[in-house]
């Protein structure tokens, strides 16, 4: 018989969370990183730029109370919580990518295409090698930042979020192995198969929180005794995509709507929305002056998830000139001192 795993919302606490203190006099600072696939090229580029510029190359992370990132953006957030600059995180980004999402000639490229089809795009064993490779044995329980991860669990078709122990009730994954975590957030759906985590099947979080920040910052207001003016947010996209509709999705079907398409339009259209909204309740809840979002100008057609090549030509100039840009802004907003040391917190008594 087949073991059936238990939901991941059988656990939810129903009481109100107990607000752990926090310095009146102290900001919140969260980083949030968005999903995209390769072009986490830009947001890793970005914040190396950041080091480089104002930190003596030492780690952005230092400087963030919590980070939170979908997908890619998981898998950067990981790396700064293993000790890892944004500029070593970028190394595999620009040395590795090739490897996780191999090109196809022209000879392969329509073998591939119709193979795409019917089974996912790349092999997901590759990349699982490459984190194992990056990440080891190290469990979130090691984590040198707060952590919040989205994933999404199939089985049962619920938000899956992993957290450091950073409140008394987050105890569920501080043993999960960072590795398995950047895995699950990142199994993007046609690129990657689902990840089956006994009896749990994760698929990438960017299916419904591609961009965290709501996620970070409703942690943080039940978790902490902070006031919303005293957090402060600086988000990274990697690329917003402009989506219209065309007269043919006014009365089309199926192959109007793009489902035969690597990425259709309708999970463009929701990704899209799921990010202007979460950064609208954000901009309400924290106050627009507090949050910085840094992001690639719009395009009418956005770099592929797996285009390494594109994608390593465009956007490290692109991350640097935003860095030039506002980079000042950023070192007055959160870098004129380090966070105080992340503190695990044990298991209340039942």
């Amino acid at each position: 018989m087949n073991y059936v795993p238990p939901r991941r919302s059988d656990g939810t606490i129903q009481h109100t969370r107990i607000k752990q203190p926090w310095p009146k006099d102290r900001l919140f600072r969260i980083l949030c990183i968005d999903g995209g696939g390769i072009r986490g090229i830009f947001p890793a580029a970005y914040l190396s730029e950041i080091e480089r510029r104002f930190l003596g190359g030492k780690s952005v992370a230092n400087y963030f109370d919590l980070v939170a990132g979908t997908s890619t953006g998981g898998i950067i957030a990981l790396g700064l919580a293993h000790g890892m600059t944004a500029r070593q995180v970028l190394d595999v980004y620009v040395e590795r990518g090739q490897i996780i999402f191999p090109a196809s000639n022209t000879v392969s490229a329509p073998l591939r295409f119709l193979r795409s089809l019917f089974r996912p795009k790349h092999d997901k064993s590759v990349l699982k090698g490459e984190l194992l490779r990056i990440f080891g044995d190290k469990v979130i329980d090691d984590a040198r930042v707060r952590l919040v991860i989205p994933s999404f669990e199939g089985a049962y078709g619920e938000p899956f979020i992993y957290k450091t122990p950073h409140h008394p009730d987050y105890q569920n994954d501080r043993h999960q192995r960072f590795a398995h975590v950047a895995l699950h957030t990142a199994a993007a759906p046609a690129y990657f198969a689902p990840i089956d985590n006994d009896g749990h099947i994760m698929i990438d979080g960017g299916v419904w929180a591609n961009n965290p920040v709501m996620n970070a910052l409703v942690d943080v207001l039940a978790c902490y005794d902070v006031p919303r003016e005293n957090i402060r947010i600086l988000t990274i996209g990697t690329g917003d995509e402009t989506v219209k509709l065309a007269k043919r999705h006014l009365n089309g079907g199926k192959l109007a709507w793009g489902v035969s398409k690597q990425v259709p339009i309708l999970f463009r259209l929701a990704a899209r929305a799921q990010s202007k909204n979460a950064l609208g309740q954000a901009f309400l809840l924290a106050g627009k002056n507090n949050i910085v979002r840094v992001d690639i100008e719009e395009r009418d057609q956005q770099l592929d998830l797996d285009d390494v090549k594109r994608a390593k030509a465009e956007l490290l100039n692109i991350a640097r000139a935003h860095a030039e840009s506002n980079g000042h802004r950023i070192q007055e907003m959160f870098l004129e001192d380090e966070v105080d040391q992340f503190v695990r917190c044990a298991k209340p008594p039942s």
